[in-house]
């Protein structure tokens, strides 16, 4: 158990710790001159039942609070201290206000120096602080009458915190591993050693770990748990790490910082909260008002952002946005304290609850739901009340991540609630039964609504689809979501096209009967040096403009590859042309061959040759090395198996209707562009061309999906 002081300076924190435990945590050459605390003091002792109790003793002047702050975090039970002599003073009301922000629901009252004083002023304070704890979490608490120099009291304290230290339950250790740093030195013979809190999880000997938000990775040398070298630490100690790492110093690390599981790391710098107003406050907040953030043993400057409709006026609460100066390494359902700017007071305090707060539209209706939802204290709790609302969908990996939440646990979770799972690039997503049907729904009734309207192209563009679809699913989820729907046989992905699975793309009788002419021209012994758009259309008399579109859509149909600016070949060419660059590099000793060998085995034009090896190249089916080209086996069946006829020579010509000489060199239109805009659903030279996508193995409740392959990357 950690026992956390607080009270006014002077009333006698640090001597009733040293008669505790015979620890005193005043270590500084300041505070023994000074005879005040001014930082953080820690004290151990062993309890009847074998376990250790820490104690942190914080300092009660009103300069270092900020100090206080650092220590009260973490702690189980907290000792109020109050002079008999004094009586109730201010830091006294204001460390009562911060522990009772901060969630700290079992503690003591230590009423001090009462060899000071007469028993009616005895009991003058004890009625004073039980009026004071009322409505608090402290409400109630038992308050022991001490003396440091008599030794009264003293014994039958020790005996309240032994049966507090009994009664209390060990933390949970199943989440994921966080220690809050409040000092960084160096040991000799050691090096580097944090000390802190433990937060969540647990961690061991060997493990290896990062400093948030610095991110520099670290290993864990050795521990120290509650003052006694340990194998493993965890939730609820007070621990001592020795780290080592590149850069790992005690300059390096600082308080603040948080020592955490590496898959933790993501600080946060813009978080929804809900905050309580303290009743001693004397203005509401303000748009924009300046603060500064405790949390953990971080301080941080930043702004609030009320997110309700009426102001949040003095003893109020509701939902902020935090706006920090820099990124912070926090958990959702972390405590936090708000201060004036000054240092001077404290202004309120509460939960933080989404990590990754959006700038805009925070504060809409469907925005301040989603935050009641993730307010909720238990996971799955808050889980399924975020998935009932729109968009019903949530990044799981972050969800679990924010949370501090292990993988076993967020697996169980997904079980539980029977989420259908979809495996992103880097993430997985959560969808419930309801918005997973409506949404296969959607996407078969915009698909089949697509292809009536448009026959002739081979599919609906992936991000057509996505803004056509209501509530519109991020770019990353509904490429996961499209994996899924793929996998079940809702739709066929050819490349960045989606279209369902019994659509087949045609041309309409017109273009059927116009591609019937064309194709001839383009085949056969003239198949290597077609001849381009503007020939086609001349030989044909169609006007050029409406070949071009043809010969685009025969592209997305996979007829036909634009090899070139205007010229196309069939795709089963590109296929032989392939074959035969492969029996080049095959033929050759070093495996690479030149644009003039490839000429000759077309028997074909040099710029043309070239063209067509330029295209290979942006392919990847070869790779140019100065004028020497390698094929990539790997790749040789990417346009499809070439034809089984061998390929037959022919004796050059210059008969310029066969397309020898269709060089675009000097064709006024083939610098300029013209003739280059794209058709609807259009295919340019630079394109890959359609590839069905790989298979998808099926998605488990119990354990997190396998992740899908990407797409359109060569």
């Amino acid at each position: 158990m950690i026992v956390g002081t607080a009270g006014h300076v002077d009333h006698g924190k640090t001597a009733l710790v040293r008669a505790l435990t015979g620890v005193d945590t005043d270590r500084l050459k300041e505070e023994k001159a000074r005879g005040i605390s001014i930082d953080l003091g820690f004290a151990y002792v062993p309890c009847p039942d074998g376990s250790v109790m820490g104690f942190i003793d914080v300092p009660g002047h009103e300069r270092f609070v900020h100090n206080m702050l650092a220590g009260a975090t973490g702690i189980d039970l907290v000792l109020l201290v109050v002079a008999a002599d004094d009586g109730v003073m201010p830091q006294t009301l204001e460390h009562l206000a911060i522990v009772d922000l901060l969630g700290v629901r079992r503690g003591l009252v230590a009423l001090t120096k009462v060899d000071l004083v007469s028993a009616e002023r005895r009991a003058e304070v004890r009625a004073e602080i039980a009026s004071l704890l009322a409505g608090t979490a402290l409400d109630g608490a038992e308050i022991v009458e001490v003396s440091t120099v008599s030794g009264e009291g003293i014994g039958g304290l020790h005996a309240g915190l032994d049966d507090a230290a009994s009664a209390m339950m060990e933390r949970a250790i199943c989440g994921r591993f966080r220690l809050a740093v409040d000092r960084s030195f160096t040991l000799t013979g050691a090096g580097t050693v944090v000390t802190g809190t433990v937060l969540s999880g647990s961690i061991a000997v060997g493990n290896e770990v990062l400093i948030s938000p610095l991110g520099k990775p670290a290993r864990v040398r050795s521990i120290h748990a509650q003052n006694r070298p340990a194998e493993r630490g965890r939730a609820g100690e007070r621990c001592a790490l020795n780290l080592t790492g590149d850069g790992i110093t005690k300059d390096a690390i600082h308080r603040g910082d948080v020592v955490l599981d590496p898959s933790l790391h993501a600080p946060a710098i813009r978080i929804d909260a809900r905050l309580r107003v303290l009743t001693s406050e004397a203005k509401a907040i303000a748009n924009w008002m300046p603060v500064r953030v405790h949390c953990g043993a971080a301080e941080i400057g930043g702004r609030i952002v009320p997110l309700g409709d009426a102001p949040l006026g003095p003893g109020g609460e509701g939902w902020v946005q935090l706006v920090l100066e820099h990124p912070i390494a926090v958990c959702a359902a972390d405590r936090f304290i708000l201060r004036d700017t000054s240092a001077q007071r404290t202004i309120g305090g509460g939960t933080l609850v989404d990590l990754r707060a959006p700038a805009r539209k925070r504060s809409t209706p469907e925005r301040l739901a989603q935050i009641a939802a993730l307010a909720e204290a238990n996971a799955a709790d808050a889980l399924q009340r975020y998935l009932d609302g729109p968009p019903g969908l949530i990044d799981l990996t972050a969800f679990a991540r924010d949370r501090a939440i292990g993988e076993d646990e967020a697996s169980s979770i997904a079980t539980q609630l029977s989420l259908i799972l979809l495996a992103g690039p880097h993430t997985t997503y959560a969808m419930s039964a309801r918005p997973w049907t409506s949404l296969r729904a959607a996407v078969h009734d915009t698909l089949a609504a697509f292809h009536g309207d448009f026959p002739d192209l081979q599919g609906m563009g992936r991000e057509r689809l996505r803004l056509a679809l209501d509530p519109r699913l991020p770019e990353p989820a509904f490429a996961a979501a499209l994996q899924q729907l793929a996998h079940f046989g809702d739709v066929a992905i050819d490349g960045a096209w989606i279209r369902l699975p019994g659509h087949r793309a045609h041309l309409t009788p017109d273009n059927e009967a116009v591609w019937a002419r064309i194709r001839p021209l383009i085949s056969g012994t003239e198949r290597f040096r077609p001849p381009r758009v503007r020939d086609v259309a001349g030989i044909i008399g169609v006007p050029e403009q409406s070949v071009r579109k043809l010969l685009k859509l025969a592209s997305r149909m996979g007829r036909v590859d634009e090899v070139a600016h205007d010229h196309f070949f069939l795709r089963r060419t590109v296929a032989e042309m392939v074959a035969i660059a492969g029996d080049l590099s095959t033929a050759a000793p070093d495996g690479q061959f030149t644009a003039a060998q490839y000429r000759d085995r077309l028997d074909n034009g040099r710029k043309v040759a070239i063209q067509i090896l330029e295209f290979f190249d942006r392919h990847g089916i070869t790779s140019r090395r100065g004028d020497l080209r390698r094929i990539n086996v790997h790749r040789l069946d990417q346009f499809g198996a070439p034809p089984a006829a061998p390929v037959s020579k022919r004796t050059p010509s210059c008969d310029t209707s066969s397309g020898r000489a269709s060089s675009p060199v000097g064709r006024p239109d083939f610098k300029s562009g013209k003739g280059r805009e794209p058709v609807l659903g259009g295919f340019d030279s630079h394109s890959l061309p359609p590839r069905p996508p790989a298979p998808v193995r099926p998605l488990t409740r119990s354990s997190t999906p396998p992740m899908p392959t990407k797409r359109g990357t060569r």
